[in-house]
């Protein structure tokens, strides 16, 4: 059996923030200003002292070993907090942000190399400099893929703008992680964490379907994407897809099927309920699904390798989905991360 591996796993930059912070204050203001409008203010006086609780799982490389020892995770996938994309970051300052997470990133999960893996940043807002911020993440710092948000201000993933950043991760057969962060919903969301609960699986569907319908993916199918939270709605709704392009030449942008893409994709377990795992292997097929637990926040999984256990699937299938499949997506990475800078 593979190792047990967990792609979808965070790590907080304080650094990086502090310096936002200094450089940009009026900025970070107006962006915590929108937070609170998309959230509200109940749900962010919730989030804060969760966040401020778990630093040390976010930071201390020690806290997150004995944590994955605890769950049975012999590896994990580790991306940066998605509150560091910066979406509204000008472009000298969105570059920087995103080198400076991806040395970061390298710079954490090289203190323990057999047990971590590492994800860097790119900035969907300013497309043009996508590439080079990449190349750094996989090519600089041995990095396997990037992070990347749903959109960012009026960057969706279907813009043709991205055509030399989805064309350059293919090239690498990289991989390219899928995380909402925020929700265009805005007030609508604003009590009751919908911002979260609602918000993040929207986002997903939305992002999926930018990428299916624009025909990324017939373009680039050798693109490795994985889709945090299972994908979101998707999954479970893509029938009402497949009729819109059966029947609608505008929603006939891509070759097959929008079904069909969905197993040229990959997701995580991060989905909070046995029948909709389930579900989900039924939709994408067992090679398509890898093992996320959302580490270390409240809306993750404090036990993600039993909740795919005792989802009632076969067991080859969870061999798979625990480590097999994540480790046939790593393999891909290693011949462009293997010349890569220490």
């Amino acid at each position: 059996m593979s190792a047990v591996t967990d792609v979808h796993a965070h790590v907080l930059l304080p650094t990086l923030h502090a310096e936002i912070e200094r450089r940009v204050p009026e900025l970070v203001a107006e962006a915590a200003a929108l937070e609170l409008v998309r959230n509200g203010a109940a749900s962010q006086a919730v989030s804060g002292p969760m966040v401020g609780a778990r630093i040390p799982r976010l930071t201390d490389v020690a806290v997150r070993l004995a944590q994955m020892d605890a769950q049975g995770v012999d590896r994990q996938w580790v991306s940066a907090s998605p509150n560091h994309f910066y979406p509204w970051a000008p472009e000298g300052l969105a570059v920087w942000a995103a080198l400076e997470a991806n040395r970061l990133v390298a710079e954490h999960v090289a203190a323990a190399p057999d047990r971590m893996v590492g994800l860097g940043l790119v900035p969907l807002q300013h497309p043009s400099r996508m590439v080079e911020c990449l190349d750094d993440a996989v090519l600089g710092r041995g990095l396997a893929g990037v992070e990347i948000s749903s959109f960012a201000g009026d960057v969706e993933l279907s813009d043709p703008r991205l055509e030399d950043f989805w064309a350059r991760a293919a090239a690498l057969r990289c991989v390219v992680f899928l995380h909402p962060f925020g929700c265009s919903l805005d007030e609508r969301l604003d009590r009751f964490y919908l911002a979260n609960t609602v918000g993040q699986p929207v986002e997903n569907a939305v992002a999926i379907s930018h990428l299916i319908f624009a025909g990324v993916l017939d373009r680039h199918p050798d693109l490795r994407i994985v889709a945090a939270h299972g994908g979101g709605y998707l999954p479970t709704v893509i029938g009402r897809s497949d009729h819109a392009w059966r029947v609608r030449p505008d929603a006939h942008g891509c070759r097959d099927l929008p079904s069909s893409y969905l197993r040229r994709m990959w997701f995580d377990t991060v989905v909070h309920d046995p029948l909709a795992l389930q579900r989900l292997v039924e939709s994408v097929g067992a090679s398509q699904v890898v093992l996320g637990s959302d580490y270390p926040f409240d809306m993750g999984s404090e036990d993600p390798v039993g909740e795919v256990r005792a989802a009632g699937l076969p067991d080859e299938v969870v061999d798979r989905i625990l480590g097999g499949n994540a480790a046939a997506l790593l393999a891909a990475t290693e011949p462009a991360r293997g010349g890569a800078r220490g």
